[in-house]
């Protein structure tokens, strides 16, 4: 896999490059903002599979780069971090970013999300809206009909949600979840099999990645009480009045 490591610390960037290519990696390295956006222009090279991006770059913050990256390419993007806060995950993540690690982590942490996240990644890098996810694989007996839960609506195949009438941007994996918890509404999903079926690993760090995906769905559809947090055992999506 082709891998675009954005960090503006050589000494970093070149050990990690090395434990990188160590597991078959072709790394690149960007040092700043502007280097790693002209190396994800169309025609700049072949493709990357993930983008290993640090926010503290010299000439612009990486949630801004983060943004201009979802204009380019649907590429799957990991942030890498020391920003731990709770804030800057889901600002990350509303920004488009499919996963967030924060420094010091360990190797093999970063390694298994790099995999989690390359495998959800389409064939074809079609634009920032595209992919298939829980419930939205092509095929089958003909157009699938939208999801109605009260003023929220969920067209699988075009991978657009609306609430009541007005379309709410989602990132891949945040569509992703929010279509397997409205697949079956009422019922709990346990935490591992959410991990399962978004995330394609049994990995428990996906834990926290959970977390602030449901955080950020309840924030961006401004419904809070859509998705309860059974505890100890999972999630599950509340049909909403209206």
């Amino acid at each position: 896999m082709r891998l675009l490591l954005v960090e503006d610390d050589n000494h970093v960037a070149a050990a990690l490059s090395a434990v990188l290519s160590r597991h078959g990696f072709d790394v690149i390295h960007a040092r700043s903002g502007e280097e790693a956006l002209r190396a994800l222009l169309p025609g700049a090279g072949a493709p990357f599979g993930v983008v290993l991006l640090d926010l503290g770059l010299p000439d612009q913050d990486g949630f801004e780069v983060c943004g201009r990256i979802r204009k380019l390419t649907a590429t799957p993007v990991i942030m890498v971090t020391a920003r731990a806060d709770v804030r800057s995950r889901i600002h990350g993540l509303n920004l488009g970013a499919d996963d967030y690690v924060v420094k010091p982590y360990d190797t093999m942490e970063l390694l298994a999300r790099i995999h989690a996240v390359s495998r959800r990644t389409l064939p074809s890098d079609s634009g920032a809206g595209s992919g298939t996810g829980a419930g939205g694989e092509e095929g089958g007996e003909g157009p699938q009909p939208p999801l109605r839960l009260g003023p929220v609506t969920i067209e699988l195949p075009t991978r657009q949600v609306s609430v009541d009438g007005a379309t709410i941007s989602l990132t891949r994996k945040e569509f992703d979840l929010l279509a397997l918890l409205a697949q079956r509404p009422g019922v709990v999903f346990r935490r591992e099999q959410i991990i399962s079926e978004v995330w394609r690993t049994s990995w428990e760090g996906t834990g926290r990645t959970l977390e602030v995906h449901i955080a950020s769905l309840r924030s961006k559809l401004h419904m809070p009480a859509l998705i309860e947090t059974v505890r100890g055992v999972g999630y599950r999506l509340v049909t909403p009045a209206g």
